[in-house]
């Protein structure tokens, strides 16, 4: 398995000539008592020193990153690439095989971020890692390898195109407006109010004014931090926080079963000497959050809107459905 980058889009794809493999499901090697089952070792346990564990880390079974050597990036004619030097992590999420995070207590909830920040510290420290993802895929439309709740983590040596757009446009509007991008699209949404789902003291969950996919939902911390490990580490309103991402799931779920999560948070700047480029204001520029994108368009669709995102609902519209759906009592 090699990393190869695409001259043109300058994005690093993955190859491998050979299908994933998926964890066992019978019996799930994901609950309690299977453990043997899943790849050593146990990265992660919370509660820390239980007996009995909420959330367990450990080794992809199938990762496409691998934790050992060095990248070894070299030239082949006008083209780079390099070694998939990274690494890939499940992070059970609850104990319990039928349950969703959306049925989740905040305090589970929250053990699970705790897990998020704390991968993202300890991988961070690697300076052959440039971007640390977390996300989650929900449902089999989502790519839901396993029935049983998880989530992944994937240190690469690349940061990945999205970010890397987010990273550009953030830096370039610090510089015209020394302003952070996200602070002021929260005080607009929430000014307006038109696209917000809901918002706390503390949060908001609005639907992007250019949403890619139908009913799609950012939260973000309406303060501003450009680092989620680090403002975890200090949050006092971590129940607000799971809270609004429950009640953000369970409207979701109403809608599609199907979805994806991804947590955007800064790159890893161990790696630079300097504070440059992207990393020159990052901390002012920059702001952390959760992108919820539902599965709910599943018709093939034409080339262009392979190309150019489409959605058959306005943001505004789907706003204003979920914020009129009913929650679980």
């Amino acid at each position: 398995m090699e990393l190869r980058k695409d001259p043109i889009t300058r994005s690093w794809v993955v190859v491998r000539d050979r299908e994933a493999h998926a964890p066992s499901t019978d019996p799930c090697s994901l609950c309690p008592g299977n453990e043997r089952l899943t790849p050593s070792p146990t990265i992660l346990s919370l509660p820390e020193n239980s007996p009995q564990w909420q959330v367990r880390v450990f080794p992809h079974f199938d990762p496409l990153f691998r934790i050992e050597g060095e990248t070894e990036r070299v030239a082949d004619g006008i083209y780079d690439r390099m070694r998939g030097v990274g690494a890939d992590e499940i992070i059970v999420e609850l104990p319990q095989h039928d349950r969703r995070l959306s049925q989740a207590t905040g305090e589970e909830i929250a053990r699970v971020f705790e897990a998020y920040a704390r991968r993202l510290a300890d991988l961070k420290r690697d300076p052959r890692f440039k971007y640390i993802s977390v996300f989650k895929n929900a449902g089999a439309g989502a790519g839901q390898e396993a029935a049983h709740a998880y989530s992944q983590v994937a240190a690469t040596p690349f940061v990945p195109r999205r970010v890397l757009h987010e990273l550009r446009s953030a830096r370039e509007y610090y510089e015209l407006k020394e302003r952070c991008l996200f602070c002021d699209m929260v005080r607009q949404e929430l000014a307006q109010k038109e696209r917000v789902v809901e918002s706390t003291p503390h949060f908001v969950a609005l639907c992007p004014f250019a949403s890619r996919v139908p009913f799609e939902v950012w939260v973000l911390p309406r303060r501003h931090h450009y680092c989620f490990e680090e403002d975890y580490a200090k949050l006092a309103d971590r129940a607000e926080l799971a809270g609004l991402l429950r009640r953000t799931w369970q409207r979701i779920e109403q809608v599609t079963p199907d979805y994806h999560l991804v947590l955007h948070t800064s790159p890893n700047t161990v790696p630079t000497q300097e504070r440059i480029g992207f990393w020159a204001s990052l901390e002012e520029d920059f702001h952390w959050h959760f992108e919820l994108m539902p599965i709910v368009q599943r018709r093939p669709g034409p080339y262009l809107t392979k190309e150019v995102y489409f959605i058959n609902i306005a943001p505004e519209a789907a706003a204003a459905r979920l914020r009129e759906l009913r929650l679980p009592d």
